[in-house]
């Protein structure tokens, strides 16, 4: 236990105490195990503080870093099928991964399945197929004009399920501006895993394209 020990030539004129006590500190085995332990605490309690500031410094800059990539989402409803969600929710719906990377300067390819903010409502992303670029003449579903040239900076969007699905058709060719990612694997469930490539139906194919090539239509 430390102790307080006054020097005996501490007396000054007149008997007055001015001498400074002195400390002497006396410590056990188990004293000096226990200051140890006591010092290696806090330089613990030191690291997690150090870790913990700098893991919710981090986590924002991997979460931006991987929206800015890719992403996964849940696909809703069958305007896709039998592409995406083939059996409905009967065995949950499908699970794909959007890459971001590829559509960063806007470029789509035909037949690439891909999200794109929804013309109606910014607030909701869709998924359908692309069936047609910028300067292509297209036959379309329904359309007030039954031939339509995609402006340029467009392209036209459909879903693989023609008549349960709100695509091109209602709402005319879609701002590049609007793409979001390209869906390039479906990673649930387990048994539909399988990579997406693009894909565009025959009888969807552009009439006329940037290269003066056509294609056979009958009306």
């Amino acid at each position: 236990m430390p102790c307080t020990r006054l020097n005996r030539h501490s007396l000054g004129p007149g008997g007055v105490l001015v001498g400074v006590p002195e400390v002497t500190e006396r410590r056990t085995s188990t004293e000096v195990k226990y200051l140890v332990m006591a010092q290696q605490a806090g330089a613990g309690r030191r690291y997690i503080r150090a870790f913990v500031s700098g893991f919710f410094v981090a986590v924002p800059v991997t979460v931006t870093v991987l929206d800015r990539f890719a992403y996964v989402a849940r696909v809703e409803g069958a305007s896709m099928q039998p592409s995406l969600n083939p059996e409905g929710n009967v065995t949950g719906s499908d699970v794909v991964l959007l890459n971001r990377w590829s559509v960063r300067n806007y470029q789509v390819r035909r037949g690439d399945i891909v999200s794109v903010l929804s013309p109606k409502n910014p607030q909701q992303k869709i998924i359908k197929r692309v069936i047609a670029l910028e300067g292509d003449f297209i036959k379309t579903l329904g359309y007030k004009n039954r031939y339509l040239r995609v402006p340029d900076g467009h392209f036209w969007i459909e879903g693989d399920h023609h008549g349960h699905s709100l695509d091109s058709n209602s709402f005319g060719p879609v701002s590049l501006g609007l793409v979001h990612g390209r869906a390039s694997h479906i990673i649930w469930p387990p048994n539909r895993w399988q990579r997406i490539e693009p894909s565009l139906p025959p009888e969807r194919k552009p009439l006329l394209n940037w290269h003066g090539d056509t294609t056979e239509e009958e009306d």
